[in-house]
């Protein structure tokens, strides 16, 4: 008989609030994302400045908050001049990130239109290009963007239809700059000090901007945790966060290991937290920063790609890149990511899954066509209608088994969220791939008596997805027989599944 997995409730033990920024996106200059993504002038659902309202449709279905852009490596080529005025008067610009040709018919403006139109949970979190421009373009952005009136760069603004501020108040110093593929890479020393001054410049002109420097790329970089430390050496009492981006994808067929990316998520949280906190102690300071992880996604890098070769021959508008069909599989990996980052709501105050359409997204459309949900679009869409209030402080026991990254990993991942009203709920992952995993969960102090919804993604499939053809192939389905009795939750986890189990 399969042995079963265990946990205790208490809402005296807690990690932290969940900012609901925990649900944010990315929005970037790379592939279809924008163009016959998220705008699509002419498309049958297009509105006035055309933006696909299906599409709109489903990212507030999707229920993302902060949405970052305009990249990503782009922005590290990025003139943000050249994104305002009158449209057919903007230039065509190489980018050298994605090779292709920008031409800029979306821009500033058209962001902040789009996310006024998702509604007032999308907050914009613009990323400056500090690999090719620096302190004196990061300033007439903000002065263009935020200040009321009465200067050149507001009133031009206001003279290009934005008669009001856009009030971006959360900014990335950058992007990836520890990374060689970054137009403008920069040593440790280089990025520091540059930020430094880029964010000691920016709070002259207002104090209460967030601002986020930049992380490592990965846990993997040669750099990991000396960058930090360099980096928030200069920066420490300038910033509020600084960035991880984690990207995962099944290898060797090792899918166990593909299953536990988690726990590569937490260790790389973990590790942060830590050269953040030690920096902070060298200092003599009472601040702690908080964490940005605002890349994060499962993307499939090692495979073969002959759309982006077949791109290096020529500068392509808006080509076919990094269009990844996820399976159930790739969706409880999601899952399972999205519960490491509510694990440590006490220290993530922003997370972005990247990207929002097309690009290693979970929506996909065809231009002129219709848009569907991906197989990872329910996880993030539950956990962000589920997930908001706070978490509480989940110590797992559970059958174990190995796997050849991680060594031997919990067979149940799980977290619990505490909404307002003071019901809960608990999303688990079964890792297994073959056995349904019995859970048990306890009570304490916590007035519940009732099973809202047990809801699960999970298929005889683990390969199945949803496609053009078949765009509901994927979905969750209700799962009986869980059962709440005497302070005890009882519930069977299937092989291979993402569950969200709401009590009330």
């Amino acid at each position: 008989m399969t042995r079963s997995a265990r946990f205790t409730l208490d809402p005296a033990f807690a990690v932290g609030d969940v900012d609901p920024r925990l649900f944010g996106s990315f929005v970037e200059h790379l592939g279809r994302c924008v163009y016959t993504g998220i705008h699509e002038p002419g498309h049958p659902s297009a509105d006035e400045a055309g933006l696909r309202t299906d599409v709109l449709d489903l990212i507030r279905e999707l229920g993302v908050t902060a949405v970052r852009y305009p990249g990503g490596n782009f922005v590290s080529g990025y003139k943000w001049e050249d994104s305002v005025g009158p449209v057919d008067e903007r230039p065509r610009r190489l980018d050298l990130a994605w090779h292709s040709t920008e031409t800029n018919r979306f821009g500033l403006s058209e962001y902040i239109a789009f996310l006024r139109k998702i509604g007032p949970q999308a907050e914009p979190m613009m990323a400056l290009n500090l690999g090719t421009r620096g302190v004196e373009e990061a300033l007439e952005l903000q002065e263009y963007a935020n200040h009321p009136a009465g200067t050149a760069l507001s009133d031009l603004r206001a003279a290009h239809g934005d008669k009001n501020p856009f009030g971006i108040r959360m900014w990335c110093l950058g992007n990836e700059m520890d990374g060689p593929w970054q137009t403008g890479h920069k040593t440790a020393e280089e990025y520091g000090r540059l930020a430094a001054e880029t964010a000691r410049a920016m709070r002259q002109i207002d104090p209460d901007v967030e601002l986020v420097a930049c992380g490592s790329s990965g846990q993997s970089m040669a750099t990991f945790a000396e960058w930090e430390a360099t980096v928030l050496a200069e920066t420490y009492d300038l910033v509020d966060q600084i960035s991880l981006h984690a990207y995962y994808e099944e290898t060797d067929g090792d899918r166990d290991s593909f299953l536990a990316s988690a726990v590569d998520m937490e260790s790389f949280i973990e590790n942060v937290v830590a050269t953040c906190d030690h920096v902070g102690a060298r200092l003599k300071s009472k601040k702690k920063i908080n964490l940005s992880f605002d890349e994060w996604n499962v993307w499939y890098q090692s495979r073969p790609h002959p759309e982006i070769e077949e791109n290096l021959r020529d500068w392509p508008e808006a080509p076919r890149l990094l269009e990844d069909n996820y399976t159930v599989t790739d969706a409880v990996v999601v899952g399972s990511l999205l519960i490491a980052l509510l694990r440590h709501a006490d220290r993530v105050a922003v997370a972005c899954l990247a990207q929002l359409v097309n690009v290693i997204a979970p929506i996909l459309t065809e231009p002129g066509g219709p848009a569907w949900r991906q197989t990872t679009f329910f996880p993030f869409a539950q956990a962000s209608r589920h997930g908001r209030g706070q978490v509480l402080d989940v110590r797992v026991e559970s059958p174990a088994h190995g796997t050849r990254k991680f060594g031997e990993v919990p067979l149940l991942h799980a977290t619990a969220v505490r909404a307002d009203d003071g019901s809960v709920t608990v999303f688990a992952v079964n890792r297994s791939q073959s056995e349904p995993l019995p859970l048990e969960v306890a009570l304490h102090r916590i007035e519940l008596t009732t099973v809202v919804e047990h809801s699960a993604l999970a298929d005889p499939d683990p390969d199945a997805r949803n496609t053009l053809a078949d765009p509901e192939r994927v979905t969750p389905h209700g799962v009986t027989g869980t059962a709440l009795q005497d302070g005890t939750l009882n519930a069977v986890l299937e092989p291979l599944s993402w569950n969200v189990i709401r009590l009330g």
